[in-house]
């Protein structure tokens, strides 16, 4: 058995100066926050939606990428696994406890639940959703279901950390099966009522697939960033080999490309069939300067890095990739942005309400990285007993000599006799 070698790893990378950089976030944006809730109470409503739905985004792809992992019994991922899990487990209970505000402020975030709007043939038309109960228990089934899911995903990962059993592979396996067709529906349900809702009477059949792609494409590349800094302090280093890198970025390139494929899709069909129950979405979008951030995102979500991920070798320079990953967080922020915003400011993008957006995704994000770290702290920085980490890992296994020039060479050679003696026979 020998090992792939690797080049000498890097000196690490001196962490100290950014720890205390989550408690900024928290006192900078609960300050920001509060003073936009005593402000505008209404606008802290739609800036928090905001916040809360970016960051809905990286635990849902995270937990995506973990049942992926166990269905396709992938080697490559196996060194990104244990940070995923970490991050899936932030749906519940952070961002149940993230969801209150929106839960409270629901009657002012979302036109339809008013008396007026009740009235309306469209809000009728998709009874029973469109009630305040239904709103409700469909958030609660939601988090249920998330929940859930990554906390037995994460239970029998860390099991698996202890005896390595095949029991452990086979229950991972079992809930990624059921879990791909619970996580699509709660997505697509969370990504109907929580946001397509902000406008009731818009109809799209492609919406769920749209933030679902939106979020893997945002979770990759936060992925591909942790995975270097984890990389550079040698705490995954033993399982990780360059090609890692390689996947997770053409993954991205390919989450580029399939993001913008949907969102190209729903837009020529909706304009296409030119019904205004439909296209009045996308004409309120092209009104003052959300024209201009229409652009941005199609410039810079699709072209931009679609472009910089064409080249193969570009996949393992970090000073590209980290600088574009970054660039993917900005670029995710502005397209929820140009999704929730317009219902409160149709005339153009709210420049003078930038601050509590920031204060909001600082106070989150603050939170859910305190959390994230520790249970990170708490835990081998990656899977132990994986079947796969050997690999991940980069060992080779040479061919028994009963397989290669052994026994079944013999046995081929007797076969080919048989077949030629058969032949002269007849």
């Amino acid at each position: 058995m020998s090992a792939n070698l690797k080049p000498a790893a890097p000196p690490p990378l001196d962490l100290s100066k950014w720890r205390n950089v989550p408690n900024w976030l928290i006192g900078a944006g609960l300050v920001l926050a509060a003073t936009g809730a005593a402000t505008n109470l209404k606008q802290f409503g739609y800036s928090w939606l905001l916040a809360f739905m970016l960051y809905l985004s990286l635990c849902l792809g995270a937990l995506f990428l973990v049942m992926m992992h166990h269905l396709f019994d992938a080697g490559w991922s196996v060194p990104i696994r244990r940070f995923c899990e970490h991050i899936a487990g932030l749906l519940f209970p952070w961002m149940g406890l993230f969801f209150v505000p929106i839960a409270l402020l629901a009657p002012q975030i979302y036109p339809w639940m008013t008396v007026e709007a009740q009235r309306d043939d469209a809000v009728q038309a998709k009874w029973p959703f469109f009630t305040k109960p239904m709103f409700y228990a469909m958030a609660a089934a939601c988090f249920a279901v998330w929940w859930l899911l990554s906390a037995k995903l994460r239970y029998w990962s860390l099991k698996q950390d202890e005896d390595g059993a095949a029991k452990c592979t086979y229950r991972l396996r079992f809930h990624s099966a059921w879990g791909t067709f619970a996580f699509a529906l709660t997505l697509t349900l969370a990504a109907v009522m929580w946001l397509k809702a902000l406008q009731h009477q818009w109809l799209s059949t492609m919406y769920g697939v749209y933030y679902f792609a939106g979020s893997v494409w945002l979770t990759l590349a936060t992925v591909y960033v942790i995975t270097m800094i984890l990389d550079r302090q040698n705490l995954i280093r033993e399982v990780l080999h360059e090609h890692q890198y390689y996947f997770i970025a053409s993954l991205l390139f390919a989450f580029t490309v399939f993001y913008a494929y949907i969102h190209y899709a729903q837009y020529f069909i909706i304009w296409n069939a030119n019904m205004p129950e439909e296209t009045f979405w996308y004409v309120v979008r092209e009104k003052g300067s959300w024209y201009h951030v229409g652009l941005l995102i199609i410039f810079g979500h699709f072209f931009l890095p679609f472009l910089c991920l064409l080249r193969m070798d570009v996949k393992h320079v970090f000073s590209v990739m980290v600088p574009l990953c970054m660039w993917a967080w900005l670029m995710h922020f502005f397209d929820l942005s140009f999704n929730i915003m317009p219902v409160l400011h149709p005339d153009g993008f709210p420049l003078r309400w930038l601050w509590l957006d920031a204060g909001c995704v600082a106070l989150i994000g603050g939170v859910l990285a305190k959390v994230f770290l520790k249970n990170f702290a708490a835990h081998a920085p990656y899977p132990q007993k994986d079947p796969r980490g050997c690999e991940a890992m980069g060992f080779d296994y040479p061919v028994p000599a009963a397989i290669s020039g052994g026994v079944l060479d013999e046995a081929d050679e007797e076969l080919e006799s048989n077949a030629q003696i058969q032949g002269g026979g007849k």
